[in-house]
């Protein structure tokens, strides 16, 4: 009896883990799609969001810091602090990594929430690529086979985005820059590791640290410091929070992320994560009223299918490779959201969420 207890509440845990990775997720991309384009909001400062977000996720890291310090026995969290050494160090993925969320908010700015993920689903593709031509690192036929299902897909989704007069051509430049961004996020991030201690949390601070300043002539060249004073909204409490809750559930990501591997397995949080994308596309379509061709569904489910068959080849292929060759493996997956990115160590298994 008590097994089963202990089962059943394993099963709650992961259902609740599951459910908050879900909520946050989609709620994080509807809130910047609202903020980014929405008719009531109208401000033109894509970057100006993003930097704010970055800055709500360091004052919060602080913030935690300060609150496990102070109730060390109740909270357990990584000492917060920013070393220059490191900082530079760090600098290199910490451009990356601008130009990446950068071009993830400019596709959503672009395009509609229910094309979001087919804009973005080349980061696997890209991932293939860029481990070739950076890291040396070859990919099986069978995986190959599963990128080119999902270029069909994109292929399609792009075809019947223009069908139905929906097509914005700058919404999918930016999603494929997006993608190519995303994926030398992940490879950077691999070799930037070792110099936070292997430490999600503190890649996560000096990122989006730094960060906080590239985005300054970012949103110079842009003109945005000269929309945000004469802003009709820049005193309206309703705005503020929203831009609060968008930071939050940024740095809340990367935490339900590492949860969400840690009480599955990057395997089946990659899972998660694509079905998570097919039903952040339904929602998309009720919610905002929208018509789709058959062909477009059609189109989505071909990206679905081969993000998933990558997912399982590539599982399976390292666990076979593992098994060959005992110890640490890492594994490029997809990526969501404001850009996820999980890698897969065999013993033990690490998120960041940037």
């Amino acid at each position: 009896m008590a097994g089963q207890d202990s089962l059943l509440r394993k099963y709650l845990v992961v259902a609740a883990v599951v459910t908050a990775y879900w909520v946050i997720s989609i709620s994080l991309v509807f809130i910047n799609k609202y903020l980014l384009s929405s008719q009531d909001v109208k401000l033109d400062a894509p970057f100006f969001v993003t930097w704010f977000q970055c800055v709500v996720t360091v004052l919060f890291l602080f913030l935690i810091d300060g609150f496990s310090r102070l109730f060390p026995r109740l909270f357990a969290f990584s000492p917060m602090k920013i070393d220059k050494k490191i900082s530079r160090e760090v600098l290199p993925l910490s451009v990356v990594f601008v130009l990446m969320i950068s071009m993830n908010n400019l596709c959503l700015q672009y395009v509609g929430v229910s094309f979001y993920y087919i804009g973005r689903s080349l980061t696997t593709v890209f991932n293939v690529i860029m481990s070739y031509l950076i890291l040396r690192e070859y990919t099986s036929v069978k995986a190959i086979i599963c990128c080119i299902v999902i270029i069909v897909g994109f292929a399609m989704g792009v075809d019947q985005e223009s069908v139905t007069g929906s097509l914005s051509i700058p919404g999918v430049v930016f999603g494929v820059l997006a993608s190519l961004f995303t994926s030398l996020n992940a490879i950077y991030t691999k070799k930037v590791l070792p110099s936070v201690d292997q430490n999600i949390w503190k890649l996560t601070l000096y990122n989006n640290f730094n960060a906080v300043f590239l985005f300054l002539p970012l949103m110079l060249f842009n003109g945005e410091f000269a929309r945000i004073p004469v802003f009709p909204k820049v005193l309206d409490p309703y705005f503020w929070g929203l831009m609060m809750l968008g930071g939050l559930f940024g740095l809340g990501i990367g935490y339900v992320t590492g949860l969400q591997i840690q009480v599955t397995s990057p395997l089946t949080h990659n899972i998660s994560g694509t079905a998570k994308a097919a039903a952040q596309t339904v929602v998309a379509v009720m919610w905002y009223h929208e018509f789709k061709t058959a062909l477009w569904w059609i189109s989505n489910a071909v990206v679905l299918i081969g993000s998933g068959l990558y997912t399982w080849v590539r599982g399976r292929e390292m666990k076979e490779q593992h098994e060959r060759t005992p110890g640490p493996q890492y594994e490029l997956l997809p990526t969501t959201a404001r850009g996820e990115r999980s890698q897969k160590d065999s013993d033990s298994e690490a998120t960041s969420s940037v």
